[in-house]
C-alpha cells in the first residue's frame, strides 16, 4: 500500500546537512518526493512510497542527521503526486 505524507521537522535542522542525509535515507528506503529548507528554520519533506518505508523514514526524521537536534515533527497525510525520484529542493 502506498502512503504519501508531508512532514515538517523543527529544531536545529538547517545548516547540519539534514536535507542531504534525508535524501540519502529516502533513496535507501525506495521513497520518492522532495525535501527543502523553510524560511522559519524548519525542514519540510514530501514522502511517497510503501507505507512501511514511509514509517521508517518518519522514525529517521525524529533523529535526523548526526549534527541535527530535532525538537519535533508534524506529519499529515497528503495526496500522492506520482513523483518518480527524490530531490533536494533549494
Amino acid at each position: 500500500m502506498t502512503r504519501a505524507v508531508e512532514v515538517r521537522v523543527t529544531g536545529e535542522v538547517q545548516g547540519v546537512s539534514f536535507r542531504a542525509y534525508a535524501a540519502r535515507e529516502a533513496l535507501r528506503l525506495g521513497l520518492v518526493g522532495w525535501v527543502r529548507n523553510e524560511y522559519d528554520g524548519s525542514v519540510l519533506a514530501h514522502l511517497e512510497g510503501p507505507a512501511d518505508a514511509v514509517e521508517r523514514m518518519l522514525v529517521w526524521c525524529r533523529h535526523g542527521s548526526p549534527a541535527a537536534r530535532v525538537h519535533g515533527i508534524d506529519v499529515r497525510d497528503v495526496a500522492a503526486t506520482g513523483a518518480s525520484d527524490f530531490r533536494v529542493a533549494y
